[in-house]
């Protein structure tokens, strides 16, 4: 029997969703101001993120909740590598370190993973379904802003092994559905699902100072460009 749990974390993450979007650095990323800087710093992030997203799933691929939706095709470590790789160079190891957001993220997840795994539906469904819907317009987004090519720095968005992102988001959904979980975990893991918005949201915030001085240069190009035009 159907949990209709996709719905319901859809229904129950509305807030936090909207929340992570009014977020300064997000919101000026959708608007095309990105900072090289700032978005290599988030990639670095992510990487320590998803890897421990990864790893906490692959070490309970056997469990009644993850079983079903065990998906190694949505695997995000490899491609954040080769990211790292560009914007960072091929000692990109000894370049990144994760965040104070970040620590604390990649601590919740393992967390979890250790006594509580059915609680990694939440951070999976958060992360992984974010990045099929929006993945291919933040992808656009970055190129141009930081006038890269298909091939540079944006591997993180591109899904090899998912030939229709569609096709794969109603099998996801479906699968969710079908997690053998009671109504407690059910409302666990919507909770959990809002607490993994927010700790996005706090790696995001990280990012704001450089932001503000994005936002500064601007403002002094502008008026030294106003002044020349006057002088």
């Amino acid at each position: 029997m159907s949990t209709n749990l996709a719905q319901k974390l859809r229904e129950g993450t509305t807030k936090s969703h909207s929340m992570a979007e009014n977020v300064s650095f997000v919101k000026s990323f959708l608007g095309g101001v990105v900072d090289r800087s700032s978005y290599r710093k988030l990639v670095a992030n992510l990487f320590f993120v998803y890897t421990a997203i990864e790893e906490e799933i692959e070490r309970n691929k056997s469990h009644s909740a993850i079983k079903p939706i065990y998906f190694p095709e949505l695997n995000r470590k490899s491609s954040l590598s080769q990211d790292l790789r560009y914007y960072y160079g091929d000692n990109w190891r000894k370049e990144v370190e994760p965040s104070l957001a970040t620590k604390a993220y990649v601590d919740r997840i393992h967390n979890i993973g250790a006594n509580q795994p059915e609680l990694l539906i939440a951070h999976a469904y958060t992360r992984y379904m974010g990045d099929l819907s929006g993945g291919q317009i933040l992808k656009k987004i970055a190129q141009n802003a930081m006038q890269l090519s298909d091939a540079q720095g944006t591997a993180f968005y591109n899904f090899d092994q998912i030939q229709d992102d569609v096709a794969f988001k109603n099998i996801y959904r479906n699968a969710l559905d079908n997690v053998p979980v009671n109504n407690e975990q059910i409302s666990q893991i919507i909770t959990e699902a809002n607490i993994s918005f927010n700790l996005n949201m706090k790696m995001f915030q990280e990012l704001n100072s450089n932001l503000i001085k994005i936002m500064v240069m601007l403002l002094w190009s502008a008026i030294n460009s106003f002044r020349k035009k006057f002088a």
